[in-house]
């Protein structure tokens, strides 16, 4: 090799790099450039000479870059062919770089440095400490030499922390013999860390003239100007120190960070005031701060709570605040709110546990300071101090401290001006605005945080009011009775609903929420924590007058008001006389208009003002309804004269004061009276349903569309719609029953139902059998019922959607709102409640069929628990059902299916008393799963297909997100499916198993943990008689195991870990055909293949293959040929798994270690995320064992190996 090759070779690679990095190279030029350098570094011999001529000082910074990397690729990809001089010649050379390769500290580009040092660590991840001894006595030498290379010393010393410990990139047995030595040297390199850190921040202080030396030098600031590049250099290294710790604070012995009576602690809140190096000192802080382990070794973390590091703290905390808003400040002063909620973690943690830490004497002041935080303008750092609120009134000990107990009136203080909703990042109205530009990119995103601080915030309150119950009753009275006399602020932007009215902006509306929302939460809290005899009733109904006499023709504020209602009428418990002025109230706003009589519609604000009145109304009914029994002729009446005016209300507001009387019939616990009561009250919906006319119209899906208004053209879509009241009849209709089903019920008491005629006798297990006063009436609407569900089923057969008029084409899609919310679209925020609701004819005809669609299926859900053996015993009700309900499944879209498959089927079957399992749920469950797995293996089909192609098709409006819609709603039929069979067939012993894992199937560290099935995972009674059936059992176990290959990784968690081996396990004892034996466990490896990039999904799959191995194994052959297809299996390490496995005397390794062997055997088949596909593989040698291995115990080995406690005779052997 001759220095002319290496120079010719060198000119042509800076021409390559030159020709990638310009901007104006054609593509093409740019493709061949690239392949040039691509190809040198992976086949050219003398890369080692060619990197380290183009990183040389004198060219530019993009061509040492490149040279740079050469090296790297060397080092990482070519280590271990290289002769070991070549390695030192190489070693040496880099080193070199660093000693006096580089531009100084200020001018080198933080890339060129990046690079160096990541050559140096691949190097020690390849060499250290068995080859290179001296590693860290060399760093220490170069580091000598001045800023520049201690700086590099400190980047190198913290990626090497990262690769090994943060990120663990490296074999195990490198990373274990780096992390031992580093251990065992770890006192130097800390030692080493801090001395750094000290000496530079002492010159650059001294430089810079810290304020402490202010008198000492005269005019600091202009020392000398040629000082200052020095001092910018020590204060450059003074960072990376700081990096460099960070980096190690982590996980070093509790020990070091603590050692020398805190130093490094000390230190830290010291920098706090270096308004350069406060924010890598506060990042340090909250680290070691935030640092778990044994209480015993976290007990010098106190020392934070004495007079120097509060000290430092609160003055720098103050000194960041008073500078006004700007990035940097404010970026300091989160990291020191989340370091004081660290403390107040650690101090929660340590206080009453056994390590005898007292409060400390500076609680007081602690607890001021963390409330400055709590007070501050930006939203963001005040909800940052709730949690540790929470934990702090929760505490034992902390909780009955006075200072904290005084500080409760302070923090509902702050909280009265924390709920009111102000900050979004458009206005600037108030002085968070500015603090939201800085932390929310949109007023959506404000709105979603506000929405989950402000629940937050009401946990909290009512954990402080459970201490202080008082307080937080008399300061929600005040601020109740102030804005009931404020005068209305609209505020600039005047509501759509009317002139003079609030919008959701407007400051008296912002105010008005607040206030409720804050007496909601502490009056709640009261009537849980005081004793009856001590609630102050007088002031409560005072207050309950005074809200009741208040009168407002704005729907927002009216909506406020109802909720105080609610929250202060449990003190009408107490005082029954008020119970009519509170009737009166809600039926007023029941009916509550902005402007009378007006033809406009109502606006959003005026429907939900409605919608609040009838449902508190309910509530009201639900909770109390011993003390609203006695007014219920007066309820009777009210509600009879607000229903004989058919266009007052709309139907949902009929059917819901309908509820309310239901719920106090159940009072009457009486029987006969109760059901005299229904037949009167549903007179008027029997009439009408059971007409002839109605009947036609149930009955022929033609007949309905023309009733309903469907089959028209209409003109104007908005003002015109002819048949809006025979829509509103069937609506009314099935509301109604739908409100019976569900609320009417017999007395809880079995005495009061004996007594009542509720009790019909006694099932052979002794259980009673109740009737329900409603299941006459309802019986008798309920083959109507079936019609309608038959003739909505059948509408969308191709030839009826044919039949829909022009407006009405789609009348049978989606709602928009649906269709966002399946997407995850936030909802438009402003206008929300501003708006008439202007709906068109067709948005009325879509929400009319989608909500029908819902409530049938409602009722049929209700009708099990409700009427329970005079409902499963109706004649051929499977029969019914099936040519009901299941009719037309194949035209029905996955959206109508859905709740289909949740609200009835699902109910139903889990309310259904097992005798009458052959009898209505097999032969209806049967059919419904054998078309559910048709259904689901070609919509899949389909979307792999989709995926597979990937061609540009533009056909559609937007096809993309119609895609998307699509694939999401065959996502969530899936799980509605997977859901439905496992809540049939698997009994849930244990806790509930992943149920509340989030919808999005990647948060797979949370659902990693808990991955093997739990043990008593067994077939319930409904699921055995399910499997009995042989064209069911094929169905369910289909299902189950081809769903694991489906995209969709939740559900395949769900069914892995609950459903497919229970199934198994129930078919194991027959005989199992070879080939479905192979299919069942190829289907587990193909879900490894699709999952196994997601934890969760895959630690689940490997457990069910290596139990489907285990059990089938020694049966089946066909399973050995099925491993042997799987891409890079060793064959002879299967062949010691199975002879270990059909060796019935040998089997005596534990479950993990058998587990484990299994896991390696099937690597080859476990997916990899697609970054990591293509990814060229480095391998790093391990080198000659540091620690020489001792034979472990014949204790431990034993009883690891023998974890079912087998062959325990082998401890007594001589």
């Amino acid at each position: 090799m001759s220095a002319e090759q290496v120079s010719s070779l060198c000119e042509q690679l800076v021409k390559a790099v030159t020709v990638i990095m310009d901007p104006a190279s054609t593509q093409r030029y740019r493709l061949e450039a690239l392949k040039f350098c691509e190809e040198f570094k992976e086949k050219c011999p003398i890369c080692v000479p060619c990197g380290l001529k183009l990183a040389e000082k004198t060219q530019t910074a993009i061509v040492r870059h490149f040279g740079l990397q050469i090296l790297e690729h060397v080092v990482k990809y070519r280590w271990n062919n290289m002769p070991r001089l070549e390695k030192v010649y190489l070693k040496n050379n880099v080193m070199g770089l660093i000693s006096s390769g580089t531009q100084s500290i200020l001018e080198e580009e933080s890339h060129i440095k990046d690079v160096l040092s990541r050559i140096v660590v691949e190097m020690i991840k390849r060499e250290w400490p068995q080859h290179w001894p001296d590693m860290l006595k060399e760093l220490d030498t170069l580091s000598k030499q001045g800023e520049t290379q201690t700086e590099l010393v400190m980047f190198i010393l913290l990626r090497l922390a990262e690769d090994v410990v943060t990120f663990q990139t490296l074999p195990t047995q490198r990373r274990r013999d780096i992390q031992q030595t580093l251990t065992q040297n770890m006192e130097k390199i800390f030692s080493f860390l801090l001395t750094t850190l000290q000496q530079n921040v002492n010159k650059y202080r001294r430089m810079v003239g810290a304020p402490q030396e202010q008198e000492a030098l005269t005019t600091p600031q202009k020392t000398d100007l040629a000082q200052q590049p020095k001092a910018q250099a020590n204060c450059r290294v003074g960072i990376a120190a700081l990096n460099t710790l960070a980096g190690y604070i982590d996980w070093v012995a509790l020990s070091h960070i603590t050692a020398d009576n805190c130093k490094l602690l000390e230190m830290l809140c010291l920098l706090l005031n270096e308004p350069e190096l406060q924010i890598g000192a506060a990042e340090c802080l909250l680290i070691a701060v935030s640092r778990k382990g044994k209480l015993e070794d976290r007990k010098p973390l106190m020392v934070l709570f004495g007079d120097v590091a509060m000290h430092y703290i609160l003055s720098a905390a103050q000194t960041a605040d008073g500078e006004g808003l700007v990035e940097k400040h404010y970026v300091f002063l989160k990291r020191l709110c989340q370091v004081l909620c660290a403390l107040g973690s650690q101090l929660c943690a340590l206080l009453g546990s056994d390590s005898e830490v007292e409060t400390p004497t500076n609680f007081g002041k602690y607890l001021d300071s963390f409330l400055a935080f709590t007070t501050h303008p930006s939203q963001f750092l005040r909800s940052s101090t709730q949690i540790t609120w929470g934990a702090l009134f929760r505490h034992e000990v902390l909780s009955r401290d006075p200072l904290l107990l005084a500080m409760i009136p302070k923090y509902l203080r702050a909280s009265m001006t924390n709920l009111v909703k102000v900050g979004f990042p458009s206005k600037t109205d108030s002085p968070s605005c500015e603090y939201s530009r800085f932390d929310f990119d949109s007023d959506e995103d404000f709105n979603a945080f506000f929405n989950s601080f402000r629940a937050q915030q009401g946990e909290v309150m009512r954990m402080a009011c459970r201490l202080d119950p008082r307080t937080g009753f008399q300061m929600a009275g005040e601020w109740l009775k102030y804005q009931l006399t404020a005068p209305v602020d609209t505020g600039p932007m005047n509501s759509k609903t009317g002139e003079g009215l609030c919008s959701i902006f407007s400051p008296s509306f912002v105010q008005w929420d607040a206030m409720t929302f804050f007496s909601e939460s502490v009056i709640s809290q009261m009537f849980r924590t005081l004793d009856k005899d001590e609630i102050p009733v007088n002031d409560g109904i005072d207050l309950l007058q005074l809200v009741l006499n208040f009168e407002t023709k704005d729907p927002l504020i009216l909506s406020c008001v109802l909720t105080n209602v609610s929250a202060l009428f449990p003190f009408v418990t107490y005082r029954p006389e008020y119970l009519p002025q509170v009737l009166s109230k809600l039926f007023a706003s029941v009916t509550f208009e902005v402007v009378e009589e007006s033809k406009a519609p109502r606006t959003r604000a005026v429907k939900n003002v409605r919608r609040h009145a009838c449902s508190s109304i309910i509530k009201m009914c639900r909770d109390y309804p011993q003390l609203v029994l006695p007014k219920f002729d007066m309820l009777y009446n009210h509600v009879k004269q607000l229903l004989s005016n058919e266009l007052l209300l709309t139907q949902m507001e009929k059917c819901a004061l309908m509820e309310a009387l239901v719920l106090i019939s159940n009072q009457f616990k009486d029987y006969e009276r109760q059901k005299a009561f229904l037949e009167e009250l549903m007179a008027p919906v029997a009439g009408l349903w059971l007409s002839a006319e109605m009947q036609r119209v149930l009955s022929d899906p033609e007949a309905f569309i023309s009733y309903v208004g469907a089959d028209n053209k209409i003109a104007d879509p908005v003002m015109e719609d002819p048949c809006g009241l025979n829509r509103s009849r069937i609506s009314f209709c099935v509301y109604t029953i739908l409100g019976v089903v569900k609320r009417a019920r017999w007395p809880a008491a079995m005495e009061e139902a004996k007594a009542g005629g509720f009790l019909v006798g006694y099932l052979p297990s002794g259980s009673p059998i109740y009737r329900n006063p409603c299941t006459e009436q309802v019986l008798k609407l309920f083959d109507n019922l079936l019609a309608l569900i038959r003739t909505h089923n059948n509408l969308y057969m191709p030839e009826m959607v044919a039949k829909l008029g022009e407006t009405f084409a789609k009348a049978l899609d989606m709602l928009e709102v649906e269709k966002n919310a399946i997407l995850g679209l936030p909802q438009p925020l402003l206008e929300l409640y501003d708006s008439p609701v202007y709906k068109t004819v067709l948005e009325r005809m879509q929400g009319f069929f989608c909500t029908l669609y819902d409530n049938c299926f409602h009722i049929l859900g209700n009708a099990g628990p409700s009427m329970q053996q005079d409902f499963y015993t109706v004649e051929g009700l499977a029969a019914q059902l099936i040519s009901s309900a299941f009719i037309n499944l194949n035209n029905i879209p996955d959206y109508r299916l859905r709740p289909m498959l949740r609200v009835f089927v699902k109910p139903m079957v889990l309310s259904c008393p097992p005798e009458y399992y052959e009898t209505l749920v097999c032969p209806m469950l049967g059919p419904l799963f054998t078309y559910l797995h048709m259904r689901l293996s070609q919509k899949w089909e389909v979307i792999n297909q989709r995926s597979m192609l990937c061609e540009d098709d533009a056909a559609d409006d937007n096809p993309e997100s119609q895609e998307m819609l699509e694939e999401q709603l065959v996502r969530l039929l899936t799980r509605e499916v997977m859901d439905l069979i496992t809540v049939c067939c698997v009994a849930k012993r244990g806790a509930e198993h992943n149920s509340s894992v989030a919808v999005d199937g990647d948060d797979d560290d949370a659902m990693a943990t808990d991955v093997t099935p739990p043990a008593s995972a067994e077939l319930t009674e409904l699921g055995k008689c399910l499997m009995k059936q042989e064209d069911v059992c094929t169905a369910l176990m289909i299902t189950a195991y081809a769903s694991l290959s489906w995209k969709d990784t939740l559900s395949c968690q769900r069914t892995t870990t609950q459903l497919c081996w229970p199934l198994l396990k129930q078919v194991l004892p027959g005989n199992l055909l070879p080939d479905a034996v192979s299919w069942f466990f190829t289907s587990v490896l193909k879900g490894l293949q699709i999952h196994g990039q997601h934890d969760g999904c895959m630690a689940a799959l490997v457990h069910l293959a290596f139990q489907i191995y285990e059990a089938l194994r020694p049966r089946y052959t066909e399973l050995k040929v099925v491993m042997e297809q799987i891409p890079d299996i060793q064959r002879d390490s299967l062949e010691q798994f199975d002879s270990k496995l059909l060796n019935p005397t040998l089997q005596k390794v534990a479950d993990k270690r058998r587990k484990d062997h299994f896991k390696r055997l099937i690597t080859g088949c476990i997916g990899k995320p697609l970054g990591e596909q293509f990814r060229k593989e480095v391998h790093i040698r391990n080198l000659p064992s540091l620690f020489k291995k001792v034979k472990p115990s014949l204790e431990t080995d034993v009883l690891e190996t023998n974890e079912d406690g087998e062959d325990l005779t082998v401890l007594f052997e001589p």
